[in-house]
C-alpha cells in the first residue's frame, strides 16, 4: 500500500495505468474505493490516481475535519502532485471533490492542465442546503444500502467519519464559509462541468448556476446527462467517460 505526508499525517493513494496524469478526486463520507468500478474506463489511456482525503478510507484518521474542510483537501491533493512530482494533471472531483478539485486548480495553476467538476452545487451551496444535509444523513444512517455504502469506504467506524463530516458542513453553513479562496475568473485552464438532472442531492437551479459559473471562467463547457442518481461520474459511468475523455483529448 502507498502513502505520502501531509501535515505529520499519512494519506493513501493508488495508482493504475499509463499515460497523462488523471487525478480522482472523491466525495464527502466517500473514498476512493468509490471508483473501484471505474477506474478501467479511464486507465487505458490515462495514468489514473485515486487517494484517500484524511479522516477517510485507509488515510490517518482525524478527531474533527476543518472547517474549510474542501480547501484543506486541496492542499492535500497539491500535496500529492509535489510528493509524484507530477505535471500536466487532470483533475476529476465529484461532489465535494469537486470543490477540492477547483480549488486546487485556483491555487496552483502551474500543476492543473483541466479540470471536470462533476455534481455539486456550484459558486455556493444551496438555501437549503444545511436542511437536506441533516434530513439525508438521518435517513442515510438507517438505510441498508446506505450503510453498506458507507461501511464499504469506510470500514467498521464509518458512523463516525459520517457524523464528523455532517459536524463540518454544518458549521460551514453557520458561519458562512467561502468555498474558494479565490475567485473563479482566475481559474485559468478549461472547465468541464457534469451532472444529472434528476439528482436530488444538488440544487434545483443547478443548469442556471452552472451557466452562471462558465460566464465567469475563461474556458467552460457543461454536460447535463438526463438521467442518473447521485453522483454522475457512477451512474452515467460508460457515457461519463466518453464526455471526459472528449474534454481531456480536445485542444
Amino acid at each position: 500500500m502507498s502513502y505520502f505526508e501531509y501535515n505529520n499525517k499519512r494519506i493513501y493513494y493508488e495508482e493504475n495505468g499509463n499515460g497523462e496524469p488523471l487525478i480522482l478526486l472523491h466525495g464527502n463520507t466517500a473514498s476512493s474505493k468509490m471508483f473501484e468500478s471505474i477506474i478501467k474506463l479511464y486507465s487505458d489511456e490515462y495514468r489514473v490516481i485515486t487517494l484517500d482525503f484524511l479522516g477517510h478510507g485507509k488515510s490517518q484518521r482525524l478527531e474533527e475535519f476543518p472547517l474549510e474542510l474542501w480547501y484543506d483537501e486541496a492542499m492535500q491533493t497539491i500535496a500529492l502532485i509535489n510528493f509524484l512530482s507530477l505535471i500536466n494533471v487532470n483533475l476529476l472531483g465529484t461532489s465535494g471533490g469537486a470543490w477540492v478539485a477547483i480549488n486546487a486548480a485556483l491555487e496552483r495553476p502551474d500543476f492543473v492542465k483541466k479540470v471536470v467538476a462533476d455534481s455539486f452545487d456550484g459558486r455556493t451551496l444551496a438555501p437549503d442546503f444545511a436542511e437536506k444535509l441533516s434530513k439525508e444523513r438521518r435517513i442515510s444512517k438507517q438505510d441498508k444500502t446506505a450503510k453498506q455504502f458507507y461501511a464499504f469506504c469506510q470500514g467498521s467506524d464509518w458512523e463516525s467519519v459520517v457524523d464528523r463530516d455532517t459536524n463540518c458542513l454544518l458549521q460551514l453553513v453557520k458561519e458562512q464559509i467561502p468555498l474558494f479562496h479565490k475567485k473563479l475568473s482566475e481559474l485559468k485552464m478549461p472547465l468541464l462541468l457534469t451532472a444529472s438532472h434528476t439528482d436530488d442531492m444538488i440544487r434545483h437551479d443547478l443548469e442556471e448556476e452552472y451557466n452562471s459559473i462558465l460566464k465567469e471562467v475563461p474556458y467552460g463547457e457543461k454536460y447535463i446527462f438526463q438521467n442518473g442518481y447521485h453522483p454522475a461520474v457512477l451512474s452515467n459511468n460508460i457515457e461519463f467517460a466518453r464526455v471526459v475523455k472528449d474534454f481531456l483529448n480536445s485542444i
